[in-house]
């Protein structure tokens, strides 16, 4: 059992990793592995991002977690950097530092450093028992994935009886799933009885689920299991029915039940977790034919300068984006000081919302760059792009920005056919696609409306609850 005392983390080094992590990123030649965006500006190579994860700035060790996921499982897949990443991570799980609490991007709550690099892991091993035909990879990176597993597994092995409940949850996942690796069946006996005592009714849905699944690949009868999560969602269906009523009776007690139950920490999106019917044939591509890219507008005339000038496409600037990344040399994460430096320019009106003696920042407006960055917990979760002023971002070299709304969403909707679920839409009728990590919203100019994309993370795609008030009133 591994007990220290919490650290202080003031005179740590900033990015410092233990020796024997040191000796892990030395001698892997990072150069020859790329992960989902190397090389693209403004985004951190592998090694810079290990470095980060113990950085004495709370912000950075967020930022680089965030990275983790982001780059290195990206949507279900792994990469040349990922599994030696993993090895990597493995050498930080005993360090005091990792002690530290925060608040993650990808989980709710807080919890500890510890505990999120045990639920990264434990996405890893998720994502390493999928087929190259799903997706997860090159067969070399998926080969690589699970010949990471047993040396995972025994790095992890201490922390299933770790005090911090958090940690032990996170390790017993991570567990649960290395031990798909055939090498490590004669573990299970000693595993199994702690996934079902622990795991299995954990407050959170993903933990759950991955104790029903393994407890069932290793022969035990899960159907008291299965019936206590029937029940435990009708009961969540009814409670919210109730609570959402202000007619019926009963409103109040639902209200009350709801508060009174314990978080559901799963992410938004749990990387690694498939589809309920992975046999389910994918729908036929439509026979429409594909309608044309959308076109930008082509600017004001020249000299005009009223309120409503639209930049002519000379003026804009050009920019690019990666789902769940980043956009132009924006990178989610980014603290309001590391926008302004990227940007060249300082805000030109900052938002906050006041918590008792506390304020936080909601959202910034750059008015040369023509952007609005969307912020929480100080940290940068949302780019909305001013539709008149902003830069020229381009899907496949499609443009985003300044166009007809329903042209650009015809021709968004059609490319997301074939992958269902992808589409939603919001309460004022913005288009939003989740596997893009963008929605569009309309921007008046003068007479007519133009699009104004909106380029988010996973727990932004609600936006009814995550944009403020003054998004909605943007005009």
């Amino acid at each position: 059992m591994i007990n220290e005392m919490p650290p202080d983390l003031r005179d740590a080094p900033s990015g410092s990793l233990p020796p024997t992590a040191q000796a892990e990123l030395a001698r892997t030649a990072w150069e020859e592995l790329p992960h989902f965006c190397t090389g693209r500006h403004g985004v951190p190579d592998t090694p810079d991002i290990l470095g980060a994860v113990l950085a004495v700035d709370p912000a950075r060790r967020v930022r680089a977690v965030g990275d983790l996921y982001r780059l290195l499982l990206n949507q279900e897949r792994v990469f040349p950097a990922t599994a030696p990443a993993a090895l990597v991570l493995a050498r930080l799980l005993d360090d005091p530092r990792t002690r530290a609490e925060d608040r993650w991007e990808r989980r709710a709550g807080r919890r500890s450093l510890r505990a999120e690099l045990l639920n990264w892991l434990a996405s890893f091993a998720d994502i390493a028992r999928l087929d190259v035909k799903d997706g997860v990879g090159t067969a070399r990176d998926l080969a690589a994935a699970r010949a990471a597993r047993p040396m995972l597994h025994d790095r992890i092995a201490d922390f299933c009886d770790d005090d911090d409940p958090l940690v032990r949850e996170a390790a017993l996942a991570a567990t649960g799933l290395l031990l798909a690796d055939s090498s490590l069946a004669s573990s299970v006996p000693r595993y199994a009885p702690a996934v079902r005592a622990v795991l299995a009714v954990s407050a959170d849905s993903y933990y759950r689920r991955i104790a029903r699944e393994r407890l069932a690949a290793w022969g035990e009868d899960i159907n008291d299991l299965v019936a206590a999560e029937e029940e435990h969602r009708a009961a969540l269906d009814r409670a919210h029915a109730l609570a959402d009523d202000p007619f019926g009776e009963g409103q109040e007690q639902a209200i009350r039940w709801l508060e009174e139950r314990p978080e559901d920490t799963a992410a938004p999106k749990q990387l690694g977790r498939r589809c309920e019917d992975r046999t389910a044939s994918a729908p036929a591509a439509p026979h429409e034919p594909a309608p044309e890219p959308p076109v930008a507008a082509p600017g004001s005339e020249a000299g005009y300068r009223g309120p409503w000038r639209i930049a002519r496409e000379e003026e804009r600037a050009e920019w690019t984006f990666t789902p769940y990344v980043g956009v132009g040399p924006l990178h989610f994460g980014m603290t309001l000081e590391e926008i302004t430096s990227a940007l060249g320019e300082r805000p030109a009106v900052s938002s906050y919302s006041h918590h008792g003696e506390d304020q936080q920042l909601n959202y910034a407006d750059f008015a040369e760059s023509g952007i609005r960055a969307l912020f929480q917990d100080g940290r940068l979760g949302c780019v909305a792009v001013n539709a008149l002023t902003g830069p020229q971002v381009r899907l496949d070299a499609a443009p985003l920005t300044g166009c007809a709304p329903s042209h650009v969403e015809d021709w968004l909707v059609h490319r997301t056919a074939l992958r269902p679920g992808s589409l939603t839409y919001s309460p004022a009728a913005d288009p939003v696609f989740a596997d893009l990590g963008l929605a569009v919203r309309s921007q008046r100019a003068g007479d007519v409306v133009l699009t104004r994309p909106l380029f988010l993370l996973h727990d932004w795609l609600d936006l009814w609850h995550s944009l403020p008030s003054e998004e909605w009133n943007c005009s």
